[in-house]
């Protein structure tokens, strides 16, 4: 590649984009609210989240100096990351505390990046981040799923107009916001029924001795948080127009 070639694509990866339209950061987050809410449409699209949630629990024991053995993602949505080190102290209990929080703080940096309308930007960061996941991947379900989100984003990012990457970025922005959020109430759900007695939370509880329910407060209150900073970044796209 030629020298204005690597210049190009520097450009184009690094230059802001134009302001989207303020109806297209309200509609986008429509669209996101009714994939978490819709049943149906929740049940596929939660494979997004539940990449960044073990894309969370990767980062964290990598992070705090455990060996990361691999990572599992499931055909009905669940996933499983495996590390080796101490089986207590602060490097475990932050990983396991990564999970649930993950994908809502992967949607205020998302939201942040295109409060800065890097939108390129921020479809080639995902494109990097699913590569570097791929390579710990041990299941062929796993493989395929992020083989084909990293292949989408990344027809995305370099074949589609300013306006389709926009709607796409924004979008998926919006659904990690809130499908950050859902699955700590279907945590909970499971929980109380007595159908996920080897959840994070309790995981957690076992370590610390502190209550599983305070672990389940602890994601929804930095998740709700995540989504109230992620909308105020967002809404920052909409609300000056919408006032001029």
């Amino acid at each position: 590649m030629s020298i204005d070639g690597v210049t190009d694509l520097w450009d184009k990866l690094l230059g802001a984009q134009p302001d989207p339209p303020g109806l297209l950061v309200l509609l986008t987050a429509l669209a996101g609210l009714l994939a978490v809410s819709f049943r149906p449409v929740w049940r596929i699209a939660r494979n997004a989240v539940t990449i960044a949630h073990e894309g969370g629990h990767a980062l964290m024991a990598l992070l705090t100096g455990r060996r990361l053995r691999g990572i599992r993602l499931e055909f009905d949505t669940s996933g499983l990351t495996l590390s080796s080190g101490r089986p207590t102290g602060p490097g475990m209990v932050l990983t396991l505390l990564g999970g649930y929080i993950a994908p809502s703080l992967v949607g205020v940096l998302g939201a942040w990046l295109l409060g800065g309308n890097r939108i390129t930007l921020l479809l080639w960061l995902a494109v990097v981040l699913l590569l570097l996941m791929l390579i710990n991947v041990r299941n062929l379900f796993g493989v395929i799923s992020l083989v084909v989100t990293g292949a989408i984003v990344f027809v995305v990012s370099w074949f589609a107009s300013a306006q389709i990457q926009a709607i796409f970025a924004y979008a998926g922005v919006w659904f990690l916001l809130f499908g950050g959020v859902r699955p700590v109430f279907e945590l909970q759900s499971l929980r109380r029924r007595g159908r996920m007695p080897d959840s994070d939370a309790d995981q957690l509880a076992h370590i610390t001795h502190v209550p599983a329910l305070f672990w389940v407060g602890v994601f929804l209150v930095v998740d709700l948080a995540a989504l109230v900073i992620g909308a105020f970044l967002l809404a920052g796209q909409w609300l000056p127009q919408t006032a001029s």
